[in-house]
């Protein structure tokens, strides 16, 4: 522990703990940039779906693999082929059928001659040792080949002949797979949809997006998209990402949306009691928070709000939730569940649901202006620091001082503490800014 001083707050904190958030003005103007260029390729490619590429990219930033459903021709294959363009990365497209082994996948040992003619093993890689893996009609193989991605999706490593070998970083599984035919298909296991941060429902182009893509696709059917991110840029949007901070009611918030899939548990909602079998694994509440960080970046703001968990809650929750005999007589979807438990939450934590996410924190002030709200950012590690918009090299970094350490025992001091550094004491009056 040491003393330290930032934005004239001092405080008693963990060395290590200010280290990692370091975020500064510039990291998150250029994080939103670089967005607005991969966004502004992809158009180039894919007409619409603009939800499902949103999504596609913050599972990618986030580290996260992304199932597609949909039907034929909407476009799932188009747009991995067109993301495997602008990011630059090697790209490889596994096509998925009843007979395709394990050692198509992840590669096998074969023997080979060497210069003085001697047999010997050498391992061939299979197409699994890529950056983005294109998993084409996921749902066609057989169990045994689908599980020989389970190990790469989640420990991005391979294992073949007792010898692991880790995949390039970074290292992405898109899948796609067709809900309707069922016939020559075996469904995913538990096991692997749970390793899929998203999933993501494709749906079919309005009509003026089918106009769209057929005069586009008259001009030519090949991609068009540019290169715009590199692996290494990926990283670091990556790395920026997990800087953000989450106030603690914002995460018992996203916490408890998981918790609330459960039928018998504590924090159990009326929804899952009544149709879900399972609930969500705890990867769904790692999932929640790694893309409400990315989300919260696209859209400018420095923390976590609520909305960001709202927005995110049916395409990470949706394919972690098996439902009961009940939902299914009575046709009721996992989205339907998902809707019915965010409105239960939201109203346990007195929040609207459908309350729009603050302005963006990197327009508000002006800049040589000190600007109150843009200048104070809120978090919830051990300290509170105050940024100034006019030093691009600020850092944002939050730290609730430790009122312990402090000696401040009764409520009015810490009610002038909060007061005095910009706290506001009311969530209710704005429940987007985690404090």
């Amino acid at each position: 522990m040491r003393r330290i001083t930032i934005g004239g707050v001092s405080a008693t904190c963990d060395k290590e703990v200010i280290d990692t958030l370091m975020v500064t003005n510039e990291s998150i103007l250029e994080f939103r940039n670089l967005c607005d260029k991969i966004f502004e390729q992809i158009r180039r490619d894919v007409i619409g779906q603009t939800e499902v590429v949103e999504g596609t990219v913050i599972a990618m930033i986030a580290g996260g693999n992304v199932l597609l459903e949909g039907v034929p021709g909407v476009g799932k294959t188009r747009l991995v082929r067109s993301l495997g363009r602008v990011f630059n990365m090697p790209f490889s497209r596994i096509q998925f059928t009843p007979d395709l082994m394990p050692a198509d996948v992840t590669g096998t040992n074969i023997i080979v001659k060497d210069d003085k003619g001697n047999s010997k093993f050498e391992f061939q890689p299979g197409p699994v040792f890529s950056n983005i893996i294109l998993a084409d009609e996921i749902n066609r193989a057989t169990p045994k080949t689908q599980s020989a991605l389970l190990e790469a999706m989640q420990e991005h490593t391979v294992t073949v002949m007792g010898v692991s070998r880790k995949m390039n970083e970074p290292f992405f599984v898109l899948a796609t797979q067709n809900p309707v035919e069922q016939d020559g298909t075996y469904p995913l296991p538990e096991a692997q949809m749970d390793r899929f941060m998203f999933k993501l429902i494709v749906p079919n182009p309005s009509l003026d997006e089918l106009m769209q893509i057929v005069n586009m696709t008259q001009a030519t059917m090949a991609e068009v998209a540019s290169s715009v991110c590199s692996g290494a840029q990926l990283l670091e949007m990556r790395k920026t990402a997990n800087q953000i901070p989450v106030a603690d009611d914002v995460m018992k918030y996203a916490m408890t949306l998981c918790a609330a899939t459960h039928p018998t548990g504590d924090c159990a909602s009326d929804a899952a009691k009544k149709y879900v079998r399972l609930g969500a694994s705890p990867r769904a509440g790692q999932a929640l928070i790694s893309a409400a960080k990315v989300k919260a970046l696209m859209k400018g703001r420095y923390n976590v709000a609520y909305s960001d968990l709202n927005e995110l809650a049916a395409p990470v929750l949706r394919h972690r939730m098996k439902m009961n005999f009940e939902a299914i007589s009575e046709r009721i979807s996992p989205d339907d569940v998902v809707r019915m438990i965010v409105a239960e939450v939201s109203k346990r934590f007195n929040i609207a649901v459908n309350e729009p996410a603050p302005e963006d924190d990197v327009k508000k002030g002006k800049k040589g202006k000190k600007d109150k709200n843009a200048d104070e950012v809120k978090v919830a590690v051990n300290v509170t620091v105050n940024v100034n918009d006019a030093d691009a090299n600020s850092t944002v970094a939050e730290v609730a001082v430790d009122n312990a350490e402090n000696g401040e025992g009764s409520d009015d001091k810490k009610n002038k503490k909060g007061k005095k550094f910009g706290f506001k004491k009311n969530k209710k009056d704005n429940p987007e800014n985690a404090e």
